[in-house]
């Protein structure tokens, strides 16, 4: 017999498909800071990505925990979304800066110059990309 999985469970009653490849996509509806904290970087990316779900990758960013005390990223080909875990510091996106702390959500649009100013050793953000290549209002949604 199964192992009772409400949060399945309830996705199937309102329609939705529970393929396997889906439920190993939904396994991951929670990810811990912890296991954030802990997810190995691939090599030449400074973001450990966590899962995807379509056009959605949740990543996780602490530049200090890899040994960096800039931020030397470049403009992505996604929209994307930052929620501030810890740290303070400047973001800049185009020509805005703004100062951010725990718990602020950010918001760089797709081939935006944007970067993290100083900011504090235990900086860390999730990072969410989504939607089309060149970003929601690019694909005429906004």
């Amino acid at each position: 017999m199964r192992e009772p999985r409400p949060y399945h469970d309830s996705l199937a009653r309102w329609g939705f498909n529970m393929d396997t490849a889906l439920m190993s996509t939904l396994e991951k509806f929670h990810v811990s800071r912890a296991t954030a904290e802990a997810a190995p970087l691939p090599p030449g990316r400074r973001s450990a990505e966590l899962f995807r779900h379509g056009t959605m990758h949740l990543r996780w960013y602490s530049p200090g925990a890899s040994g960096l005390d800039h931020d030397p990223q470049t403009p992505h080909d996604q929209d994307e979304v930052y929620i501030v875990a810890a740290g303070t510091g400047w973001f800049v996106c185009g020509e805005g800066r703004e100062k951010f702390g725990p718990g602020d959500a950010l918001f760089a649009p797709a081939h935006t110059v944007h970067r993290f100013e100083n900011f504090t050793p235990d900086f860390a953000a999730w990072v969410m990309f989504y939607g089309p290549t060149g970003g929601e209002v690019a694909a005429g949604r906004n």
